[in-house]
């Protein structure tokens, strides 16, 4: 269940990644099959090569794209590696306003 974003990021981050950006949307997530995770950032593009190489570059595999909402190809980051990719990309208001740090989430 996703919660805590507002219908104008949502539209937003569907832009974004429909002009062929890579388009970050991290969101409160609760799904009984990852306990310890609370948010979830979606990392998103329509044009899936580039998405596939932008993953490439963190070490990501393309079977990992999540390819079942038609038009929105993304990945699913949790955790440590959500962090360090947020980190690496700059995308510090999403990791304020989550509470994200390092290996935990507060």
């Amino acid at each position: 269940m996703a919660f805590g974003v507002k219908r104008a990021e949502l539209e937003a981050w569907k832009k974004r990644a429909d002009s062929g950006e890579i388009a970050f949307l991290t969101h409160y997530w609760l799904d009984e099959r990852f306990p310890d995770s609370k948010t979830v950032t979606k990392v998103a593009c329509a044009n899936l090569e580039k998405l596939e190489a932008w993953g490439a570059s963190y070490g990501f595999k393309p079977e990992w794209i999540d390819k079942r909402h038609e038009g929105y190809p993304h990945y699913d980051l949790f955790g440590e590696i959500q962090w360090n990719v947020l980190k690496k990309e700059g995308i510090w208001d999403q990791i304020e306003r989550f509470h994200l740090k390092g290996d935990a989430e507060c």
